[in-house]
């Protein structure tokens, strides 16, 4: 096409598409009947001809039918280019690709048609970026028929249209808006100075008020503003063609990553009649106070940040709290100028919501009374990051303070227990402290257990694994938890018929569901239906809730329901959190669900609440179905089965820096007939293993000791003597060094605190 028309000559292209697929099926056609002529055989001479003929007709039918639609097309544009010859709003016609072929009197008129041949050149002084948006409009066009979008720019409001009347044929409306008046509020807020900055503090856009403060059109707020960053709300100095200027920086979020800061009237320059009467419609919370705290006026976005009880001479303690000090004592010191830091985050004292504020207090003068403006911006959604964030910190800390804890703790159970275990060694059941023993051992049983809920927490605790069938789980429970509903509350079990196996500690699975089991007891104190569901789930699609993502595959799900009162929505976000309770005093301790948290997790599971006031509560545990694997050579070994008591033969190199602990495992081996040398330290074990002489066979040691750790002396000590089997003790989970254990051979984990049967049983098994 040689030239742009104005005039309706349009001849509508065939399709390169259709063209090819003529060309090539005369071709074929006309190359089978060559061959056909050319083949002595009659059959395939005939069936070649029949072959050729097909292809030239149907590339005959073809073309016949491309002409029609060419015309179609053709009648279709003629109307189109008529109606567009006598539209006053610019018109143009393009194919997909913005080649323009045709364009009214309008058009050539607004743009430069000679020197640019597509519609994104044409638009390119005008728009930004008009290859991105033609493309995003054509799409649609495409899509549905016709597109439409209003831009604004540097010349007014554009608004371009597209409609899509054939194969590869658009036509474009380019037309130019009057400009709406803004409402009274918009209006105002434009005589004040604005800037749009972008994320890295380049300021996209000044308006006039602004152009005429400065003096001059800034590309930076580094050469505006003296210091930075800029604190919404404060007063600062800007450079100025005229010299600094003091002014009140106002901050309201544009999107996107941007910012609009308006340029007030720094608050000691105000009047009252000037500075406050303006700022009514001004997108920024303002509130200004009387130096005993009452509040003097505010504006339109105050109150409607603040909420109804937001009134002149209310005092500002009844609106916000948190500040930590009293608000008379903030005010105060904002009046002196000895606020340390610029601004404040406080909450109000809204029922509907909970809503936080940052506010700034900048002290100005009425008539020689002192007298602060409050600004206020809205911190809600930066509070709520921050609370997450410190939660988690909150959750690590404890949970390593949990497992420290333990730690030392099931040092001192296994000597504990231990020595009383040596003591039940020489006392029979008529002996008269025989009671007293079993008393101290039973609990140090109970803290023992105590200790596991902090290590489950923590999620640091020893799970032995196994493969379980969640309806025979709750079957083996039923007896237990009917008594611990008691007579009001009726338990009620619906089971999947095909559920699948999990993996996981049933111990440890069956104090979960005893844990929600009792607290679905508890909130129904009047009685009610405990109700526990069962099911098979397959998850074609990761499911995201709570902040957390199920990833796609097979799960087994048990709900946990009752019928209580339900838990309210501030609450129910904390149920899970160590020593939170929803409970009287003297109750619940908040560890039942911190505890099944922790179980669950640990168990590659997952667990979630769902809770309506006046309607109950439901918690869902998602646990992935079991696919068999080979076992774990180095899983964690400790015999269930006690084994005869005799003596043994063998040497026993024992390292235990925990002297008690060390006392009670010697005393223990050499019972049963083992000669024992004892370490504190590591140190101590490699140079008792510099005697050639000696002749080991278990090395019992500690995992984590002063100095070098058991992992990695035992794998010192195993360059030199290859043939000796490990049985490592620890009060810490087998996870804690499990990818260590893994390198040693031969080598079984013993979690503290453990009996005398268990440690001499384990020591066996490993000898023979």
């Amino acid at each position: 096409m040689s030239e742009i028309s104005a005039a309706p000559q349009w001849k509508p292209l065939r399709s390169a598409e259709t063209a090819r697929r003529i060309r090539w099926t005369f071709a074929i056609g006309v190359f089978l009947a060559v061959l056909a002529m050319l083949t002595p055989l009659r059959s395939l001479t005939l069936g070649l001809m029949a072959s050729a003929a097909t292809l030239i007709f149907l590339g005959l039918g073809v073309w016949l039918q491309s002409l029609r639609q060419e015309r179609k097309e053709a009648s279709d544009l003629a109307f189109v280019q008529g109606f567009i010859a006598r539209d006053a709003t610019p018109s143009l016609v393009t194919d997909e690709d913005g080649q323009i072929s045709t364009a009214n009197p309008a058009a050539m008129r607004r743009f430069d048609l000679e020197n640019h041949r597509t519609l994104a050149a044409i638009l390119t002084k005008t728009i930004a970026n008009p290859a991105g948006v033609l493309f995003r409009l054509q799409s649609r066009a495409l899509a549905s028929g016709a597109a439409q979008e209003d831009l604004f720019t540097r010349d007014g409001h554009l608004r371009i249209s597209v409609h899509a009347i054939a194969e590869q044929t658009l036509v474009w409306r380019i037309e130019q808006m009057a400009e709406r008046a803004a409402p009274r509020s918009a209006q105002d807020s434009q005589h004040l100075p604005m800037l749009m900055v972008g994320r890295n503090d380049a300021i996209l856009f000044m308006n006039d008020a602004a152009r005429a403060l400065v003096g001059s059109r800034v590309k930076g707020l580094d050469r505006l503003f003296t210091s930075l960053p800029v604190i919404s709300g404060s007063t600062v100095p800007i450079t100025t063609n005229d010299g600094p200027a003091d002014v009140l920086v106002a901050e309201v979020a544009a999107g996107a990553g941007r910012r609009a800061l308006y340029l007030l009237p720094a608050p000691q320059m105000q009047t009252q009649a000037q500075g406050w009467q303006a700022f009514q419609d001004l997108p920024v919370p303002l509130i200004k106070v009387a130096p005993d705290g009452t509040v003097q006026s505010f504006n339109r976005m105050a109150s409607n940040l603040i909420g109804i009880s937001l009134a002149e001479k209310e005092h500002l303690s009844r609106l916000m709290e948190g500040l930590g000090r009293s608000i008379g004592d903030w005010i105060s010191d904002a009046l002196a100028g000895r606020n340390v830091q610029k601004s404040e985050f406080l909450r109000l004292k809204r029922s509907d919501k909970e809503v936080f504020v940052q506010v700034v207090l900048n002290p100005i003068s009425e008539e020689g009374a002192p007298a602060l403006i409050a600004v206020l911006h809205d911190a809600t959604e930066l509070k709520s990051l921050e609370a997450q964030f410190v939660q988690s910190q909150k959750m690590q800390a404890i949970g390593q303070l949990a497992g420290g804890v333990a730690h030392d703790f099931n040092n001192l159970l296994t000597a504990i227990s231990g020595h009383c275990d040596l003591l039940l060694l020489r006392h029979n059941q008529s002996d008269p402290d025989y009671g007293d023993l079993i008393q101290i051992n039973q609990n140090a049983n109970r803290a023992a257990s105590l200790v596991g809920q902090l290590l489950a927490f923590s999620r640091k605790q020893t799970l032995r694994l196994e493969t379980i069938d969640m309806r025979d789980t709750l079957a083996d429970l039923t007896h237990l938890l009917n008594r611990l509903v008691g007579e009001k509350v009726t338990l009620t079990l619906s089971h999947d018929p095909v559920l699948k196996p999990v993996r996981a500690d049933k111990r440890q699975l069956e104090q979960v569901l005893m844990n929600l089991v009792v607290n679905a007891r508890d909130a129904m104190p009047a009685g009610g239906e405990i109700r526990i569901t069962t099911e098979y789930q397959n998850l074609e699609a990761p499911l995201e809730r709570d902040r957390v993502t199920v990833p796609a595959g097979e799960y087994v799900t048990v709900q946990v329901s009752d019928t209580g009162g339900g838990i309210s929505p501030d609450k129910l976000q904390k149920v899970f959190e160590p020593f939170y309770t929803t409970k009287r005093t003297g109750e619940g301790t908040g560890l039942g669900l911190s505890t099944a948290y922790g179980i669950i997790k640990q168990s590659s599971g997952f667990i979630f609440v769902d809770s309506t006031i006046d309607h109950g509560t439901t918690f869902i545990l998602y646990l992935p179905v079991y696919a068999t694997r080979p076992a774990k050579t180095s899983a964690v070994t400790v015999p269930v089965t006690k084994a005869p008591q005799k003596h043994e033969d063998g040497v026993i190199l024992l390292v235990e820096d925990e002297a008690p602990v060390r006392a009670f495992a010697s005393r223990a081996l050499r019972l049963r007939g083992y000669t024992v040398l004892e370490a504190e330290s590591a140190e101590v074990a490699l140079e008792t293993l510099e005697d050639q002489s000696l002749s080991i066979d278990v090395f019992v040691t500690d995992v984590v000791m002063p100095g070098m750790d058991g992992p990695s002396w035992v794998k010192e000590a195993l360059k030199m003597r290859p043939d000796v089997r490990v049985v490592f003790v620890s009060g810490y989970a087998e996870d804690s060094f499990g990818e260590e254990q893994t390198r040693i051979p031969n080598s079984v984990f013993l979690p503290k605190p453990f009996s005398l049967s268990e440690l001499t049983d384990t020591v066996q098994s490993q000898l023979h």
